[in-house]
Parts: C-alpha cells; structure tokens; sequence
C-alpha cells in the first residue's frame, strides 16, 4: 500500500477533457485559449485518434472531397493542418503527431497526460465529481477533480463510467422518422479498421504470409477495389455515378490501404470484442495482400508492405443522449438550428454492417447524398442526465443515420472547438452545460470570432468596433470592394467573395485602411486572408488525395505584411510579419488610440492578388 500511495497525486482543474482525437484535442486547446484551466487526458502516446500515426486516416469534412469546398472546415482544425502544411511536404504521419504534439505543449493553461487511462469515476447528485487514471508509463495513480468534463473518447466511456444515457445500433423507422431507417431496430454496426502502406521497390518482391493469414480468391473481392486497373459494378449502390464520382466506395491502386478491411465483431457489444475484432482484422488485412501479391495480376510484384496499422480505428459504438438527438431528416433538409455551434457536410455514408463478412455487397454501398450542409445545435453537445459533462466527436447525440455523417473527422474536430469554447463560457459565469442554452448567441459568436463558420450565421460582435470603421483600399476588383471585409462572412461563398480583393500587386504592395471617425482605442487586431479551400492540405497516405494538393503553404496566403496604426497622420504603432503561412491572424498588443489602421501586404506566396476576407478589431 506504501509504494501504491508514493504513485499517487491529485490534480484538479477548470475543465477536462477524456480524449485525445481531434474532437479532444481541438476542445482542450480552445477551452484553454479561453481561459479555462483545462486537461487533457489521451490513453495513447500521440494525438489526433484517427487522425494520428497510429491508424492514420486523413480528415474527411462538408466539402465532400472538394464536391463543395466552400464549406471546408476553418477555425483550429484549419490552423493546424496550416501548420502542419507549411512543415511536412512529405504527407510524414510523424511530423503531423509532432504538430498536435507542439501545439499544445506550448498552450498555457493546458496540461496534457499521455498514456493515461481512465479507469473509473465518481458521481454525485448526477454531478461527475471525480475520475481516476494510470498513467502505465510512469505507474502514476491519478484523481482528477473539475467542475467541468468532455467526453470525447469516440467510445463515450466517461458518459458510460458516469451513467449516462446512451444507445448502440439504429433505431427504428416507427420511432425517428428517418427515411432510411430500417423497419425495427437492432444492434448492426459499421466495423472498425486498419489500414496499410505499400511501397513499390522498383524491383521483384517476395510476400510470403502469415500462418493465420485468411484465405481470398478474386470473386470474394469483386466489390472491393484492390488493383489499379479493377472494374467494379457499383449498380447496387443507391447513387452509383455520385459513389463513384467520389470515390465513396472504392480505393484504388495498391500502395494505400483499404477503408473496407472493416470488422464489426460478432458479440453485441463492439468495445468488448476490440481485441478479437484487432486480430481478425489482422488477419484479413495479411490475407487481402497475399491475394494481391499472390493471387494474380494485380501489378503488385514490385510493392512490399511498409506499414500495417495494429490499432483499429473505429466508427461506431455508443451515442450519448443530449437534450436533442440530431436525425437524419435534420441533415438531409440542411437543418439550420437556433442554437447551432457546428455543421456538417458529408453524406450519410453508412458502411455494410459485417464488412468483409459481407463480401455479397458493397462495402459502402448506402452512401445517402445532399447538396449543401447542415448545422448540429448545442444542445446535442451536452449529457442530457449528467449535469457537468459535455460530449464531443463521434460519440455526440444523434441517430445512427446522423452519426453516420457527423462522425467524419473535421466534424468532430470544429464540434471540439466548439465545446471547447463553451467550457470557457462556462467556467467564466460557473454554469453547467445546460444552462448555458440562455448564452448561445455569445458561443455562437466566439466560434464566429476564433475562424469557425456556422451556415445561416454572420459577424454580430457588439464588441467588434472594425463594424462601425469605413473601409478604402488602394485597389480593388469589381464586387470585391474593401467594405466587405465587415460584411459578416469570412470565406467565399459561391460567387460572393465576401471579402476585399486588389486589383493585382503594384510595386509598393497594396494597402486596406480601417478608418474611424474619432479616435479609438484598440488592443487586438484580427485579419483573416485567403488560402483557397478548393485545394486540400490535410497529411494523408492516398495518392490521389496528395495529387490534389499542392507543395508548400497555400499561395493565396499573404506572406509579408506591415500593419500601421495612425493618430492624426502620425504613427502610434507598427507591426511587421514575415513568412506567415496562416490564414487566422491575431494580433495582442497594449492599448493604442489611433484613428486609422492601414494593413500593406508586401507579398503573397505566389498569388498575384491579395484577399482578405475579414477584419475585427477591440
């Protein structure tokens, strides 16, 4: 008991959050830039879940796989994958953990716990009170305590451990509505995953397999692309030209793994058969490459394996219930919510329930399409019976139908934020989730302020004093005139620019100037450019995915660039930046009085206009 008792420590916090995805990771950084003291606890050794070196799925959002780009995810999600651009033109999955790695190591009031399991919790009063955690590396015993938690595990565990209600499987048509339910409920569920990595050597390699290896002849695998020259009759699919068009139900070429090596287990509950699922994915995943490799032409005989993922990634297991349970009518009617603090954009992509046990039927084959996006409200964020907790990622309070959307990875992570942003409301006027509902409009224009985007929602800051200045510019496109840098919406939205774009670069660079009436005082500047959300720049393993980018930082992004404060026509403050590769750029300085401010763009990295599409000042 002695030696137990030296491993033991106590910790408390403003907020913490259980998860170290991208939902977990874009909630603790938020909710600390907010002011919040916040931990974090992740069971692994990197960040981002899916996202992370470990299963390495790249970050799917609503522009559909640039079907509608407008509505690419902003905000931290953004930020990061910017950086993580700038740094890693080799797609290296280790530099993109070393990004979220440093991302909050230097985030004051944020503490992060790596290996650190939660193993139970306490409740009182359906308050979370308590959570206790092993951190295996160091044979740390943990008490957390707060006053404020986020589940954001993807499994729900925190919910699980503290009693909330939650659900597994789909509901019935008789009880949702939902146009593609299905007649009576049951316990069927998307698989979980792994993934690999070929590479071809440039000369003949031999694969010899594994003794558990599964056995797969060409027939089994008609519906599951796995060579680069494979028909595959996609006429099962219920939208077969836009399946293919997106690539929704394929992978092709050989050298990236497979979606479709999917499991979904054969016990009723998916978390408790993980490891059975692991090894049987393990198994599958040797066996499809045995096929390849030995089973026929498949233009494999230069490739060997370079990676094999060992940690499944999952889709689906428990929801938790919130006061509202999104729907898949809500999605497909592009629902815009009172309360909205996320969207969502991608189809409702529900994979064959047994996947390779389902070899009869395209692995993702009930792909339900729209146009345009939708929104998540609040309170689909929050415990519905567990007063303190928060929730957010693939675990938040939805159908099935809907979770099959909402769970794509830059949702989860612009819904982190989100919380994020609403613990810190929290913490600052000591409230519970729920009664937060009466400062909705407050949380929905801090999402607004921190480069988040809501459909449906615009600029409203009271405090935003860039609202009430007049704008001129040195030269501008037709309908792109500076005034629109306060119009609201701080991205392109079809053929509205919503921004201020010049006309060209002169020699001298080009100048937007904020003008004011009388003298104001101002401590923070915001500027938000252009990076052009047409071409991605998430790290990824596809081919086809990294052809669609770009090397380097977005060229639209301005580079260099001087901001120059005036009172009277005399300069009170300059500010110079170099090299910046950011879309979102703020700028904390001690109050200044000024009457005009003049932000000169010097370059761009490569685009021979300038765009900026918003500018807040307070």
């Amino acid at each position: 008991m002695k030696r137990m008792l030296e491993r033991y420590a106590e910790a408390n916090y403003d907020f913490i959050v259980v998860g170290g995805g991208m939902a977990g990771v874009c909630a603790a950084i938020e909710a600390a830039r907010g002011g919040a003291k916040t931990a974090l606890i992740h069971s692994r050794p990197v960040l981002g879940g899916n996202a992370s070196s470990e299963v390495r799925i790249h970050i799917s959002g609503a522009d559909h796989s640039l079907t509608q780009p407008d509505y690419a995810e902003s905000g931290l999600l953004y930020e990061l994958m910017l950086e993580n651009k700038a740094r890693n033109e080799n797609f290296s999955y280790s530099i993109w953990d070393m990004i979220l790695f440093e991302a909050v190591k230097k985030q004051e009031n944020l503490t992060v716990y790596y290996n650190t399991v939660m193993y139970d919790c306490e409740t009182e009063n359906d308050l979370i009170t308590a959570i206790y955690c092993v951190q295996e590396t160091t044979e740390m015993r943990y008490k957390f305590t707060a006053p404020l938690f986020s589940d954001c595990t993807g499994h729900g565990t925190l919910g699980y451990f503290a009693g909330a209600e939650f659900r597994q499987g789909s509901e019935s048509k008789a009880e949702t509505g939902e146009e593609h339910a299905p007649e009576t409920a049951n316990n069927e569920r998307m698989g979980n995953s792994i993934h690999f990595k070929a590479r071809d050597m440039g000369r003949p390699v031999k694969f010899t397999p594994p003794y558990f290896a599964k056995k797969f002849t060409e027939h089994d695998l008609r519906f599951r692309m796995h060579c680069a020259n494979q028909e595959v009759d996609f006429s099962s699919a219920k939208d077969p030209e836009r399946c293919k068009a997106t690539g929704g139900v394929s992978a092709k070429g050989i050298d990236y793994g497979y979606f479709w090596i999917e499991l979904m287990g054969d016990k009723d509950d998916i978390i408790t058969d993980y490891e059975n699922i692991r090894d049987d994915l393990v198994a599958s995943l040797y066996g499809v490459w045995d096929h390849i490799k030995n089973g026929g032409d498949h233009g494999a005989d230069n490739y060997a394996l370079e990676w094999v993922g060992m940690l499944p990634g999952t889709r689906e297991s428990r929801r938790l219930m919130g006061d509202y349970i999104l729907t898949e009518k809500d999605i497909l009617e592009n629902r815009i919510f009172e309360d909205a603090i996320c969207y969502g954009g991608w189809c409702i992509d529900l994979h064959v329930a047994h996947g390779l046990e389902d070899l009869d039927k395209l692995p993702s084959g009930d792909c339900y399409f729209f146009d345009g996006v939708y929104t998540i409200p609040y309170r689909s964020y929050y415990s519905k019976n567990i007063k303190n907790m928060f929730m957010a990622g693939r675990n938040i309070s939805a159908t099935k139908l809907a979770m099959c959307s909402t769970r794509i990875l830059g949702c989860c992570a612009i819904g982190g934020q989100a919380v994020g942003a609403a613990a810190a409301l929290c913490t600052k006027y000591k409230l519970n989730p729920k009664e937060l509902a009466s400062h909705i409009k407050e949380l929905q224009q801090i999402i607004l302020k921190n480069d988040g985007f809501l459909p449906g929602f615009k600029n409203e800051d009271e405090n935003d004093i860039a609202r009430k200045a007049t704008f001129f510019a040195s030269s501008y496109k037709k309908e792109c005139e500076p005034e629109k840098v306060i119009d609201g919406i701080s991205r392109r939205l079809g053929a509205d620019t919503h921004g201020w774009v010049s006309d060209g670069i002169s020699k001298n660079g080009e100048a937007l100037t904020m003008s004011f009436d009388k003298p104001v005082e101002i401590s923070e500047l915001r500027y938000t450019f252009d990076s052009d959300f047409r071409y991605p720049i998430r790290v990824t393993m596809a081919p086809n995915r990294q052809k669609q980018q770009r090397l380097g930082v977005p060229e639209e992004i301005v580079k260099d660039y001087e901001i120059i404060m005036k009172l009277n026509e005399e300069v009170v403050r300059t500010i110079k930046v170099e090299d910046n590769h950011q879309r979102h750029n703020i700028h904390k300085f001690e109050k200044t009085i000024c009457d005009s401010v003049e932000l000169r763009v010097k370059e761009t990295h490569g685009e021979n206009e300038i765009t900026v599409f918003e500018v807040r000042a307070y």
